[in-house]
Order: structure tokens, then C-alpha cells, then sequence
């Protein structure tokens, strides 16, 4: 058997919804043929599919090695590395601001490997919210309906940081409101 009979194997598997043995499948191939990038490729997605994000990381991490100028590989890896970000960044949400600003150069992180990540700038908006920088929160709400204008949880989102916003600024003081639209304070030169 060589390493294309072993990929066939691995999509009738898929056909057939067996991932378990697509992955054996897949795996099979890159023990016949360990330099052949697209096999890594088509276990890095497999794995992905299987939330199996680790192997998979490291398989996409191997595909673009294996053939650098292959974009689709690059932009897939980067799509997982994202990924990995934002599950990292998640997990800092119910901790401290301090952590939650780290959760927020993670998210930024993950927008810039990959910038059509909806998942990123919802979490982006929220760690802002819940810091309290509403016209942050907005901007990144408005680059997620960018991307998905009929997003129901963006539209939300993006009423109630502008709500909050109005407040924010109505009830801050001069100096306050100057800091939070990126304006230093004349009398602090």
C-alpha cells in the first residue's frame, strides 16, 4: 500500500463518518510518506474537526515545513493557532482585570493571525465591556457585523456598549472622558 491508497482509506472513512479510523487512515500515510505535506494538511483538518487541536496545531505546523509556500497551509495553521489563542484567552475571563487585559492581548493576538475570526471580536467586545471601555467594545463589535451583519448576539451587543457608552460619558468627569477617547489632558504637560 503506498500513501495515496492510505488517503482514499481515509475519505471513505470520512464518507462514512468514522473519523477514529480516518485519522488511523491518515496517519498510515504519513508513516509511508512522512515529507508529504498535504497528508499532514488533511490530519491537521481531521484533527481540528475532532477538537483535537493540539495534534492538530502540530500537524498543520508541519505541513507548512514541509512546503512554506503553500498558503493554504500557512492561512490553516494560523487559523489554529488562533484558535488556540482564544481558548487560552477564554479561560482568563472570570479571573482578575489584570488577567482579563492579558485575555484581551490574546484576542488581539488571534485577530491578527486571523483576522475573519468572528469567535475573536466577540470575546474582544465582551473582555472590553467587562473592562469597561465601551468604545473599544464597540469597535470591535462593529469589525465581527463586518464580517457577519446578521450576527444576532453582535447587533445585541453592539446597542448595549453604545447604551452604556452614553452613560459612561454622561456620568465621567472631563478628564475621564478625554482618557477614554485617547486625549491627554492639556494641564498634565
Amino acid at each position: 500500500m503506498n500513501g495515496e491508497e492510505a488517503i482514499k482509506k481515509a475519505y471513505e472513512s470520512i464518507l462514512k463518518h468514522d473519523f477514529a479510523s480516518a485519522v488511523v487512515w491518515f496517519e498510515r500515510a504519513i508513516a509511508l510518506d512522512p515529507n508529504c505535506a498535504a497528508y499532514h494538511y488533511k490530519l491537521s483538518i481531521t484533527y481540528a474537526r475532532s477538537n483535537k487541536l493540539e495534534k492538530a496545531t502540530l500537524h498543520a505546523k508541519e505541513a507548512v515545513r514541509l512546503d512554506p509556500n503553500d498558503e493554504h497551509y500557512a492561512m490553516h495553521y494560523r487559523h489554529l493557532q488562533a484558535k488556540e489563542l482564544l481558548f487560552r484567552a477564554e479561560r482568563l475571563f472570570d479571573e482578575s482585570d489584570e488577567q482579563l487585559w492579558l485575555a484581551v492581548e490574546l484576542l488581539k493576538q488571534a485577530v491578527e493571525l486571523d483576522p475573519l475570526s468572528v469567535e475573536a471580536y466577540l470575546l474582544l467586545s465582551i473582555a472590553y465591556s467587562q473592562l469597561e471601555d465601551y468604545s473599544l467594545a464597540i469597535r470591535a463589535v462593529k469589525e465581527l457585523l463586518k464580517l457577519n451583519p446578521d450576527h444576532p448576539v453582535a447587533s445585541r451587543l453592539l446597542e448595549e456598549y453604545g447604551r452604556k457608552w452614553k452613560q459612561y460619558m454622561q456620568t465621567a468627569s472631563p478628564k475621564e472622558q478625554a482618557e477614554r477617547n485617547g486625549v491627554k489632558d492639556e494641564s498634565e504637560h
